[in-house]
């Protein structure tokens, strides 16, 4: 009885051990290697082998596990096919599904910080790739592997924003200041998404982000402004103004949207007012007015409830 028991043991244990060696034989066999890879595609290797990627010292890059393969799938029979683009093989254009190239990033770097909140950002739903900023061999800025640099990046797709920066006041998106750099969109939104879905700003409002530069516009102040706290975006164009200061529209206009009544007119003047025609009586009007000549602490004041200078 022992023998037999002994004998369907040892056969259980060599069956088992054949159909191991036979998955494993079969997995690895799908797999052709990032030399065959180079074969054909040497310079996209080269530069594959460049990157963060390639660099055998960090832990869990494509590199130590199976190339090449890692990201665009076993190229056994992409090899036996005789090769071609998308012939057998994942490749990373806009006719592949977006969360299939997303998955193969996402394999990696879904626990990052900054990807946290990747599901449910405007680029995601959007139908935005990785790969549509991002590239392996192609990167243009080595440390986040982007295809251009910013701000040019970013104004490949949104065009109108593009415009708002040319316009005569904006922030310093092109400019850069003694011991600063220029702003970047990454200084303000976060590609990847934030807490805030709509701009994907790096706040939790449009307040807090701007706050991080013009903190003394906070306060707090005895006497305060309202609509400064609430948004700066009531009077300021955030990306670009044809006038000072990114206002949406020049003083005392802007003022006057509000304060069309007071201790003093609030009246929009027209051509009537101007130093045009033969009458002299409540001309010049145009002139001098400037509500900031005399409103100077216009974000908050701790003096004066008019924010007089």
């Amino acid at each position: 009885m022992s023998r037999r028991v002994s004998f369907f043991l040892c056969l259980f244990i060599v069956l088992g051990l054949v159909s191991i060696t036979h998955n494993s034989v079969r997995g690895d066999s799908e797999y052709v290697g990032s030399e065959a890879c180079k074969d054909c595609h040497e310079a996209y290797y080269n530069k594959f082998a460049k990157s963060i990627h390639g660099k055998k010292a960090i832990p869990g890059a494509p590199i130590n596990r199976d190339g090449c393969e890692s990201c665009h799938g076993p190229g056994a029979q992409h090899v036996e096919k005789g090769g071609g683009r998308g012939i057998a093989i994942l490749i990373f254009n806009r006719k592949e599904n977006p969360n299939t190239r997303d998955s193969k990033c996402l394999a990696c770097h879904e626990n990052m910080r900054g990807v946290a909140n990747w599901n449910i950002s405007r680029h995601k739903t959007a139908g935005i790739s990785c790969d549509m900023c991002h590239s392996i061999h192609m990167a243009k800025e080595q440390k986040d592997l982007l295809k251009e640099m910013e701000p040019a990046l970013c104004f490949g797709c949104h065009k109108n924003i593009r415009a708002q920066t040319n316009k005569q006041s904006h922030h310093p998106m092109k400019e850069a200041f003694v011991g600063r750099q220029a702003l970047k969109c990454s200084s303000c939104h976060n590609s990847m998404g934030t807490s805030n879905i709509k701009a994907m700003i790096k706040a939790d409002s449009v307040n807090d982000l701007c706050y991080n530069c013009h903190a003394e516009k906070r306060g707090p102040y005895a006497f305060e402004h309202p609509p400064v706290p609430e948004n700066c975006l009531f009077c300021h164009e955030i990306h670009g103004s044809n006038h000072a200061k990114l206002l949406v529209r020049r003083v005392p206009f802007l003022c006057q949207s509000c304060h069309n009544a007071g201790r003093h007119p609030g009246t929009p003047y027209t051509n009537l007012h101007s130093s045009g025609g033969p009458a002299t009586s409540g001309k010049n009007r145009f002139f001098g007015r400037g509500c900031l000549n005399c409103h100077g602490n216009i974000h908050g004041s701790s003096l004066s409830e008019f924010f007089a200078r």
